[in-house]
C-alpha cells in the first residue's frame, strides 16, 4: 500500500516515514500543500496522511481540492487542533478520518490499516446506489429517494459498505472490520444498534434486511 505523508515538521515527517516504511508501506513525503497536490497527481496513492497546518497551501485547501477532483485515496487529517469543532470541520471537508496530535503511533497504524481496508472497489465508484438509496463516497453525502440523510460516521460507513455489496449480504464481523477502528467498540451488539438507527433514518419501506447466519443487505424483500 502506498502512503503520501504531508507534514512540514521535518523531524516528525522523517520519523514517521521511517517507521511506516519498516511496517512495509511505500511512503512518499511532501512538505507543503502545493507539493502534496503534485505528489498525488504523480502517483497512485491509497492513503494520504495530511497535516492541516501547512505552508503555501493549507491542508484544508489540499483536502478540498482532492475531494472536488474525485481523487480516490482515503484522507487522514493530522492536526494539533483536536476540539470537536475542529474534527467536524475536517470531516466536512471530505476527510475520511481525523487524528489529533500528539497521537500514539500504534493508533496511527490502526487508522491506516482501517482506511486501507476501505480502498478498492467501493471507493473506485464515486456514487453507490441501490433501491433508491444513494451515497456519494467522495462528497460524503447520502440520500433516499432524493431526500438528504443526516448520518453519523458509523451509520454512513455501514450504509456505504452495504451498498458496495450490491444487494449481497455483509456479515456483522465484516462490518466491524470495515467501519470500526476502536477495539473497545468492536462487538456485534454495536453493529446491531447502528443498523437499527440507520433503518429508522432511512424510513419506510425498510431497505436494510437481515438474515441469521448471513448478515445484512440493502434491497427489496
Amino acid at each position: 500500500m502506498r502512503l503520501l505523508l504531508v507534514e512540514d515538521e521535518v523531524d516528525l515527517a522523517d520519523a514517521l516515514a521511517e517507521g511506516l516504511r519498516r511496517e512495509g508501506y511505500l511512503v512518499d513525503v511532501a512538505r507543503d500543500g502545493a507539493s502534496a497536490l503534485a505528489a498525488a497527481a504523480a502517483s497512485d496513492v491509497d492513503v494520504i496522511l495530511l497535516d492541516r497546518d501547512l505552508p503555501i497551501l493549507s491542508g484544508d485547501a489540499v483536502c478540498r481540492t482532492l475531494v472536488s477532483q474525485g481523487y480516490p485515496a482515503r484522507i487522514l487529517m493530522l492536526t494539533a487542533a483536536g476540539t470537536l469543532d475542529d474534527r467536524v470541520a475536517g470531516l466536512d471537508l471530505g476527510a475520511d478520518d481525523y487524528l489529533a496530535k500528539p497521537f500514539a503511533y500504534v493508533e496511527l497504524l490502526a487508522r491506516i490499516r482501517a482506511l486501507g481496508r476501505r480502498t478498492g472497489a467501493d471507493r473506485s465508484r464515486a456514487v453507490l446506489e441501490h433501491s433508491g438509496v444513494r451515497v456519494d463516497v467522495v462528497r460524503r453525502v447520502a440520500e433516499r429517494d432524493g431526500a438528504p440523510l443526516r448520518l453519523t460516521l458509523k451509520e454512513f460507513g455501514v450504509l456505504e459498505t452495504l451498498l458496495a455489496a450490491q444487494g449481497g449480504y455483509v456479515s456483522a464481523d465484516d462490518l466491524l472490520d470495515e467501519v470500526w477502528d476502536e477495539p473497545q467498540e468492536r462487538t456485534r451488539g454495536v453493529v446491531k444498534i447502528v443498523v437499527h438507527t440507520l433503518r429508522r433514518k432511512l424510513g419506510s419501506p425498510a431497505v436494510i434486511h437481515s438474515a441469521a447466519g448471513h448478515g445484512y443487505r440493502v434491497g427489496e424483500l
